[in-house]
C-alpha cells in the first residue's frame, strides 16, 4: 500500500486530505507538534478504514522534520506522497511595513527551511525509484501580495516559486510537484471541499497548482476580469 505524509496535519485540510488518498488505498502519517492532537484523527481514519498513525515534527525544526519523516519510513514504508501544510498557529502577521529581521524569520524557518528539509529527506529515493509527489499549501498572499501578510506571504511567494522550479526540475523523471494556494480566512470549514485539489495535483500530473479563491475582495484589492475568477480553482500548466 502507497503511504502519503502529511506534515502539519490538522483536523481541518490535513485530515480532508487524509481521508482522501485513504480512500484511494493509500496508507496515511499523520505529522505535527502535537501527537495527542493526532490521536483522534487516526481514530476517525480507522473507522473508514484507513490505516494511519501519528508522528511528532515541527516544521520549524529541521532536525525534527528528518527524524519525523524517518520515523515514518521505518514503521510505514518508503513515502509516496509529501504534502506539506504546516500549522502556523499563533506566529505574529506583520505588514508590508513593519517587516524586522526576527519576525521574518520565523516565516522563513516555517515554509522555507522547514520545506527544504521534508523534501530533502523524500526526495532522493522518490527519484531513485522514478516515482512520487510533493504537494506544498499556501494561503492566496503567495500569489496575490497582500500588504497586511508581508512576511507570510513572501515566504510562501518563496515556496510557490520553488514548487515551479522543482516541477521543472523532477517531473522528467517521474517526480510530480504541485501547488495548492487557498484564499479563505476559514478554510477548514470547507476542508472536504478543497481536499479534491490535491488529489488531482496528485493524478494530473501535467498540471502544478491550484489557485482558489473564495474571500476574493481580501485578496484581489482591484477587480479583476470575470475571466481570473471563474472558475473558483484555477488550474496552471
Amino acid at each position: 500500500m502507497p503511504v502519503i505524509a502529511i506534515l502539519g496535519a490538522g483536523p481541518g485540510m490535513g485530515l480532508a486530505i487524509a481521508k482522501i488518498f485513504g480512500r484511494h488505498g493509500y496508507r496515511v502519517a499523520l505529522l505535527s507538534r502535537n501527537l495527542a492532537k493526532q490521536e483522534p484523527l487516526v481514530t476517525e481514519l480507522a473507522t473508514r478504514g484507513i490505516i494511519a498513525a501519528a508522528f511528532r515534527a515541527d516544521a520549524r525544526d529541521r532536525g525534527s522534520v528528518a527524524s519525523g519523516l524517518a520515523a515514518v519510513k521505518q514503521r510505514l514504508g518508503a513515502i509516496d506522497v509529501l504534502e506539506f501544510s504546516p500549522a502556523a498557529g499563533r506566529l505574529p502577521l506583520s505588514s508590508a511595513t513593519g517587516l524586522t529581521h526576527e519576525n521574518v524569520r520565523v516565516w522563513i524557518d516555517l515554509y522555507v527551511h522547514g520545506a527544504v528539509a521534508a523534501v530533502n529527506h523524500v526526495l532522493p529515493d522518490m527519484l531513485a525509484r522514478g516515482s512520487g509527489t510533493i504537494l506544498f499549501t499556501t494561503s492566496a498572499s503567495s500569489v496575490h501580495p497582500a500588504p497586511r501578510f508581508g512576511a507570510v506571504g513572501a515566504a510562501m511567494a518563496w515556496l510557490r516559486n520553488w514548487a515551479y522550479a522543482l516541477h521543472a526540475a523532477v517531473a522528467p523523471r517521474g517526480v510530480q510537484v504541485g501547488h495548492v494556494a487557498i484564499g479563505a480566512f476559514r478554510p477548514a470549514a470547507l476542508s472536504d471541499a478543497i481536499a479534491p485539489l490535491y488529489w488531482e495535483l496528485h493524478t494530473h500530473r501535467h498540471e502544478i497548482e491550484k489557485v482558489l479563491l473564495l474571500d476574493v475582495a481580501d485578496w484581489l484589492p482591484q477587480p479583476p476580469p470575470p475571466s481570473r475568477l471563474l472558475p473558483a480553482t484555477k488550474s496552471v500548466r
